[in-house]
């Protein structure tokens, strides 16, 4: 069963001011979207994570992006929202689809139990959505650690129609997931008509899911931003991101004359080993030995586990084993991330 309501979470039941910030109470992780480590705005690329723990399709006609919600009267709590936008001038009519996948160790705790969600969203200007309706699910599967585009035993068990306006307005839905619940989702989508102009989006924040059928005043998952980084680390951790000038990101030595090492230690415990997620061009790594500088066009990982790695560099020359040195980012758009996604 699914109940939909559209309500406000600025007082309590007697009237009252709310604390906003009970850590683990919402399980969705950055549902204020104030954690994007990958950039506040996304290419129009398939299968991308977005902000932090938000999942867009295959499709290439549309993006994610950070904006400012600037509203304080009808959405009290937050800042940022996600705002997911049509390409201007596209006349791809493919769903667009936004979610952010459990992992199964959060999602067992669910099965069988009466849970909540709720979210604030609003439309563009643009919005092509029929009767500006915006899609919202949640999806369970019986598989493990998968994301809602390939889950095991797919099952649509809450679902509700919001139907957007150009202000805030807060919907949540209620219902009650399956014993055999193993993983789930959160998810948005819409079906774009016609040819998109320049407003073409909606925007959504606030996002949480509970136990119960009430749906709360929202908070935080981590209860406060540090707390929410740390738990979006858990999954991505970008260790330096250059804007133009070099940056150090750890200490570390020439091995042989042509290989350099650094460990890097990650802020949190991975939840699975990671991959190295990085940008490489001409000069985009720097070691910095003596006050000389040595260049890479690439790097990699060894000796990788959910606590730290040695980052290697294999491709360098004129060396001298044993001697200590520093690691740079170097060029403008260059990055190290490690990725523990689903």
């Amino acid at each position: 069963m699914t109940r939909a309501r559209n309500t406000a979470d600025t007082q309590t039941a007697s009237g009252g001011p709310v604390s906003p910030n009970i850590a683990g109470k919402n399980k969705i992780i950055n549902g204020a979207f104030d954690i994007w480590q990958r950039g506040t705005t996304s290419a129009t690329t398939a299968f991308a994570y977005t902000a932090d723990r938000w999942l867009k399709n295959s499709a290439t006609h549309y993006n994610a992006s950070r904006q400012v919600t600037g509203d304080t009267t009808n959405l009290p709590t937050v800042q940022y929202c996600a705002r997911v936008q049509r390409t201007a001038s596209s006349a791809v009519t493919t769903l667009i689809e936004f979610t952010t996948p459990f992992e199964t160790t959060n999602s067992i705790p669910y099965a069988g139990q009466t849970i909540t969600y709720s979210f604030y969203a609003r439309r563009g200007a643009n919005y092509s959505s029929t009767s500006n309706v915006l899609s919202s699910s949640v999806y369970t599967g019986t598989g493990t650690d998968q994301t809602v585009f390939g889950y095991t035993g797919l099952t649509q068990a809450v679902t509700g129609n919001a139907t957007l306006t150009t202000t805030w307005q807060r919907f949540s839905y209620t219902g009650t997931l399956s014993a055999s619940t193993n993983e789930l989702s959160v998810y948005f989508a819409y079906t774009p008509t016609g040819t998109a102009s320049t407003n073409d989006y909606f925007e959504v924040t606030g996002v949480q899911l509970e136990l119960g059928s009430v749906a709360t005043p929202f908070s935080r998952a981590g209860g406060t931003i540090q707390g929410e980084l740390a738990a979006c680390q858990r999954y991505y951790y970008r260790a330096f991101t250059s804007t133009g000038t070099s940056g150090p990101v750890g200490p570390g030595h020439y091995y042989n004359s042509t290989q350099a090492w650094a460990t890097i230690t990650f802020p949190v415990s991975l939840r699975t080993t990671p991959t190295l997620d990085s940008s490489t061009g001409s000069s985009y790594y720097q070691w910095v030995i003596n006050n000389a500088a040595q260049y890479a066009t690439s790097v990699g990982i060894n000796d990788v586990n959910v606590n730290c790695c040695t980052i290697r560099n294999t491709s360098m020359t004129g060396l001298s084993g044993g001697q200590a040195g520093t690691f740079f980012v170097n060029a403008s758009g260059a990055y190290l991330g490690f990725s523990a996604e689903l």
